[in-house]
């Protein structure tokens, strides 16, 4: 028997607050375009979120099971900034149990820095990037346990080698793109030979860094007065795997140069064991990446079923910078070569 998500909300809520536990308030958060996020306050003071995944969508091959993910990301991340990141309350990664898969997590301070963009000065936006540099510089020491890749296994066990890792990932969202009929700049079968002659570049990353993925500015939240902001939480890591940390620069600075992020890079610096060198292999890796995430934007308007407004933003915006980004793997990579620092 299938429920909604309000009923699931309300399940996980109550298998996890205890008896007597008085719900004031079940505010539902908006921003994400995937889970059902809910944030609940208790009588007691406790402020916790609720995410649980679509109840009726098949989604993307790599969008199994996000939140084994997601719980992963935050108790490997919580030992290295603390607070930053939610603490995970309970969680029920199976979906087939009575309660359906749910995450309760505590709910850290602050509203997304997008929704902050326009009240920042200068100061605080460089000193805000400079604070983020150094908290992903933290999580970039993480290293994982097993293998690389994602840690739900959507493409099998963790991946040996970060080539064969990356390489499973890119080739599942171009076959997501050929099965949803998504429209890309250039054919899928394009652009996987062009993808897979830059692979050998993959086997300059050795060890497998813990790795959010998805750090744009709407999945970092800004707490505290004016002129004493500061990042209160790193959320969403549902997309978060085992792998290169350079790819996390590609949504950090998202539609951006990271190269020219100065405040960024200085803060990373200061935590990551020293300055980022790019390098011809760290520019090619990079132009994967961004490849990467551009296709996976484009691909998910089909099962998403995203509106027309938004769907002709990313078809304006998004599509223009994968066509660059296969541009610069083209004009950097030589196939057959090694790569090189």
């Amino acid at each position: 028997m299938t429920v909604d998500a309000t009923t699931a909300v309300r399940r996980a809520v109550e298998a996890v607050a205890g008896p007597g536990s008085t719900v004031v308030s079940c505010e539902p958060l908006t921003g994400g375009t995937y889970n059902t996020v809910t944030r609940v306050t208790f009588e007691d003071g406790r402020d916790w979120v609720v995410k649980i995944p679509p109840l009726h969508s098949a989604g993307m091959s790599y969008e199994q099971r996000l939140l084994v993910n997601e719980v992963t990301f935050y108790g490997t991340a919580a030992a290295v900034v603390g607070g930053t990141v939610p603490q995970v309350v309970h969680s029920e990664l199976d979906a087939g149990a009575p309660t359906g898969a749910y995450v309760v997590m505590t709910a850290c301070p602050g509203r997304p820095w997008n929704d902050l963009a326009d009240e920042l000065t200068d100061g605080e936006r460089r000193r805000l990037r400079t604070e983020l540099g150094e908290l992903v510089g933290r999580l970039h020491t993480v290293t994982g346990p097993a293998g690389f890749g994602y840690p739900a296994g959507p493409f099998g066990p963790p991946a040996p080698t970060w080539r064969e890792a990356f390489t499973a990932m890119t080739g599942a969202v171009l076959a997501d793109a050929e099965a949803y009929g998504a429209q890309l700049p250039r054919p899928a079968g394009e652009i996987r030979a062009l993808l897979d002659s830059a692979g050998y570049v993959l086997d300059d990353v050795t060890r497998p860094a813990l790795v959010h993925f998805d750090l744009w500015q709407g999945n970092l939240l800004v707490a505290g007065e004016p002129g004493a902001r500061s990042i209160g939480g790193i959320i969403d890591g549902e997309r978060m795997f085992w792998g290169d940390p350079v790819a996390d620069f590609v949504s950090t600075a998202l539609f951006g140069d990271v190269e020219e992020d100065r405040d960024f890079l200085a803060g990373y610096a200061s935590t990551a064991g020293g300055p980022v060198a790019f390098t011809p292999s760290v520019r090619l890796r990079l132009a994967l990446y961004r490849s990467y995430l551009y296709l996976i934007m484009l691909t998910e308007t089909v099962p998403r079923g995203v509106p027309a407004d938004a769907l002709e933003w990313t078809r304006t915006e998004v599509a223009p910078r994968l066509v660059a980004a296969l541009e610069d793997v083209a004009g950097i990579s030589r196939p057959g070569a090694g790569s090189g620092d």
